[in-house]
């Protein structure tokens, strides 16, 4: 089957290229799925998309019109992909259910180290040969609290790091993890876990239920040295609520791998462009921040279990097969394989 694969970054197409060699044929794009590079895509029964593709319901009717049937999404998250348009079109979309979980639970302790320890504000200074200390405190972590919002397999991979700092471990989740119990984390009402922790990460799904998880009183509710590490999704956190807190000086470090408005603007060149996002542009100005372009998932370990997912996703698409994989199945479809 001929495959059209969107957003494909220049690291990731060889290995893409080497996975699907002798299975389907394959052409690699740089451009994100929009609605202004859909036709692209018109002749191509299956496309692969990345996770800030653009599927809502005029892109996934340009699509069917086009002869695309089958989705297969690069990425554990689905929220950018109207599924019931899917669905009444008879598209069979498909996700990368699970990778590496450590890929994105190290990244996130790589902001929260950065951010604690001010990595970027002294990387700079010493390119330029000043070697001061000032504004460059940091605090150990050790005997501090860490809240884990989200305690699957990435949240559990993170509480395994903070475990080895020595932290008191608190979590918050609909379902407790035993693994997470095992090390001596403490399930709580996530407004403790905001006002108890010093370090909190975000490891749950974007749904309905958990926009603006952190929101107003969520932020209010911290620390004011706390540190706030997102590498799930931007949605999670109300933007604007977290530049006000941080226009008063709140949170020792602030550390995105995310951002809610960040389709159309990560994965690109947007250097010799005007800013337009106002709300992005007065967060990078914070020194205690550091933004991180959805990166977190991208070792070569996980992207090659995402791209031998993807793979394999088509292949049971053309053999008829369902996986736990398929979020929309082919019309009619009754297999479970």
């Amino acid at each position: 089957m001929d495959i059209l694969a969107f957003g494909v970054q220049a690291d990731e197409r060889p290995l893409m290229e080497a996975a699907f060699a002798g299975h389907h044929d394959l052409r690699c794009l740089d451009v994100v799925l929009t609605e202004d590079t859909v036709p692209i895509a018109a002749g191509y029964e299956a496309v692969s998309t990345g996770v800030n593709a653009d599927l809502d319901g005029r892109v996934l009717r340009a699509l069917a019109a086009g002869g695309t049937r089958m989705i297969a999404q690069r990425s554990t998250g689905f929220n950018n992909i109207d599924l019931t348009t899917a669905q009444q079109l008879g598209l069979t979309v498909a996700r990368v259910s699970a990778y590496s979980p450590y890929s994105v639970a190290e990244f996130a302790w790589t902001l929260a180290m950065a951010v604690n320890r001010r990595i970027v504000r002294a990387a700079r200074r010493t390119r330029d040969f000043d070697f001061r200390l000032d504004g460059l405190l940091g605090r150990d972590l050790h005997g501090r609290t860490a809240g884990v919002l989200g305690t699957g397999r990435i949240g559990e991979a993170f509480t395994r790091i903070a475990h080895g700092f020595g932290m008191r471990l608190l979590g918050w989740d609909v379902v407790r993890n035993p693994a997470c119990e095992e090390l001596g984390m403490a399930y709580v009402d996530k407004e403790e876990l905001f006002a108890a922790a010093d370090v909190i990460s975000l490891h749950v799904p974007l749904v309905p239920a958990t926009r603006h998880v952190v929101d107003a009183a969520a932020l209010k509710a911290m620390k004011d040295d706390a540190i706030l590490i997102n590498s799930s999704r931007g949605g999670l956190i109300d933007t604007d609520a977290l530049v006000g807190e941080l226009r008063a000086g709140r949170f020792t470090g602030v550390g995105l791998d995310v951002y809610e408005a960040e389709a159309g603007l990560f994965y690109l060149d947007k250097s010799l462009e005007p800013v337009t996002d106002d709300t992005l542009a007065r967060l990078m100005t914070f020194p205690q921040v550091v933004v991180t372009s959805h990166q977190a998932y991208y070792t070569v370990d996980a992207v090659n279990e995402i791209i031998a997912t993807t793979v394999q996703n088509i292949t049971d698409y053309v053999a008829g097969r369902r996986s736990e994989n398929v979020l929309v199945p082919p019309p009619g479809d009754l297999i479970a394989g």
